[in-house]
């Protein structure tokens, strides 16, 4: 039997572990499989897998281990409502500490406009710069596949 054909066969016997083989499909493979005593075994140990496998379940965790999730489900629930809370109140003074710091720069008229808009220019900079660098941090934390990795 060739390579090809055995390719063949070996997709044909992962078609009929998933249920997903027709009728014709089906007595290709029976009759490959009556030709390669090896391809034979190989089906018989995958479908003792299968089997196996399909009966398997999760164990049911101990009450310890339920009632340490649900605290830490609950820890985390709070300290997240808490940086959200505080953020908006961040955002909300930071907001209206710059509105005052506005009018009180445009209403001076000792003030040169160049001075100004470079004020202006500066201040819009470091808030680009801080939401920048805030974002990429949330963003890296967030995906961070070795966050859980202690040293």
């Amino acid at each position: 039997m060739s390579g090809a054909d055995r390719e063949k066969l070996r997709g044909l016997m992962m078609a009929a572990l998933d249920g997903e083989i027709s009728s014709a499909d089906r007595a290709e493979l029976e009759r490959g499989l009556e030709a390669d005593g090896e391809l034979r075994r190989e089906w018989e140990s995958m479908r003792r897998v299968k089997e196996v496998t399909s009966e398997m379940g999760f164990r049911k965790p101990p009450e310890e281990v339920w009632g340490r999730y649900w605290k830490s489900v609950y820890n985390r629930a709070e300290r997240g409502l808490g940086w959200i809370l505080a953020s908006v109140g961040a955002v909300v003074l930071l907001g209206y500490a710059s509105w005052q710091v506005v009018q009180q720069l445009l209403a001076d008229s000792q003030i040169p406009w160049v001075i100004k808009l470079a004020i202006f220019a500066v201040a819009l900079g470091v808030i680009i710069l801080a939401i920048s660098v805030a974002r990429e941090k949330f963003f890296t934390w967030r995906r961070d596949p070795y966050k859980e990795i202690e040293r």
